[in-house]
């Protein structure tokens, strides 16, 4: 599965998820960030949540 990426954020308003190698917290907004064990555990208990990503349609 190696680089394979997902967008992620906090589960909740101000939960605070540190990204492991930088130890900067996640985005509000939500990040790319690699799809490992680390994010894949986040993910399983509750701190972060996958945002699907909107393509905005023009009609044109």
């Amino acid at each position: 599965m190696t680089g394979q990426t997902f967008k992620i954020k906090p589960a909740k308003k101000g939960l605070q998820v540190l990204d492991p190698k930088t130890r900067d917290p996640l985005d509000e907004a939500g990040e790319e960030k690699p799809r490992d064990e680390y994010w894949l555990r986040r993910l399983k208990d509750g701190d972060v949540v996958i945002i699907k990503s909107i393509k905005k349609e023009t009609s044109e």
